[in-house]
């Protein structure tokens, strides 16, 4: 793929993070609350439908100055935050696909959808379980089918078995793991992180067994780290509990982006 197709391809892939941001602001709000996605969408205070016009990621809502254009209230500044923070992403994780040396081929698309679809319930996920500790099955549950389905059909295109194997593997033995700690430990973390354990284990252990091994051991990293931080700030103490959710993720993404480089580099230290 030449330099100016991938940067076209960021380009596309922030855009659509926009588009898509904006479509997860309506699942955070209303899939917790049970309320149906088809609705139009409107202002929660005097329920006017928001036209189109009103409704551009981002930029609607600086032109409105945060307001509702009908009867004025204030609109949070979270929701151009979650456009911009899901562009980002989507243009993130296109950056580094683009790099791969099989970018551009069937393979290599289907598995950039399937990290896509990743990063978009990743923004959906974390916001859901920081407002109301709880990881939605109407989330989760579908997610497998999609990651499974994309990621099952880049391996047979790819004329290569073994990582539909792997992931099979990976997933199987992250949700064990997780449910073992959660029978051993019930109120240390919810049946939602053991249903998001095995699909991050599917994608973790598609890209390899290093990924695994470092997005499992650094989402409890990351955990531990925020719990120390609120510690040292007296914002908490041990009795307090976090949703885990956010720091599981991220832990994922941190054995996406860097986890089979860090394998080799732990190797090579001990085989040097």
């Amino acid at each position: 793929m030449s330099v100016a197709a991938q940067v076209f391809v960021i380009v596309v892939a922030g855009v659509l993070g926009l588009v898509v941001g904006s479509f997860l602001n309506v699942v955070v709000y209303r899939v917790p609350a049970g309320v149906s996605l088809l609705r139009a969408s409107a202002c929660p205070t005097c329920d006017v439908p928001i036209r189109w016009q009103q409704n551009v990621p981002v930029l609607s809502w600086v032109a409105l100055r945060g307001r509702c254009a009908h009867c004025g209230s204030a609109i949070s500044p979270r929701y151009p935050l979650v456009e911009a923070a899901t562009a980002l992403g989507f243009a993130l994780v296109a950056s580094v696909a683009v790099v791969v040396p099989q970018a551009g081929d069937a393979s290599w698309w289907l598995a950039l959808a399937a990290f896509l679809y990743l990063a978009a319930i990743t923004v959906a996920l974390a916001l859901i379980d920081v407002d109301v500790r709880r990881l939605p099955d109407g989330i989760v549950l579908p997610s497998y089918g999609v990651a499974i389905v994309l990621l099952a059909l880049s391996t047979l295109v790819g004329h290569d078995l073994w990582p539909i194997v792997r992931a099979t593997i990976g997933m199987a033995a992250l949700y064990t793991f997780y449910l073992l700690l959660w029978l051993i430990r019930p109120d240390g973390m919810g049946g939602g992180d053991v249903k998001l354990a095995g699909l991050l284990g599917w994608y973790l252990a598609w890209l390899g067994w290093g990924p695994l091994v470092v997005g499992a051991f650094t989402g409890f990293l990351w955990g531990g780290i925020f719990g120390v931080a609120l510690l040292l700030s007296r914002r908490g103490s041990r009795a307090s509990r976090i949703p885990f959710g956010p720091w599981m993720l991220l832990g994922a993404w941190t054995g996406i982006v860097v986890g089979a480089q860090l394998t080799r580099m732990y190797l090579g230290v001990y085989t040097s």
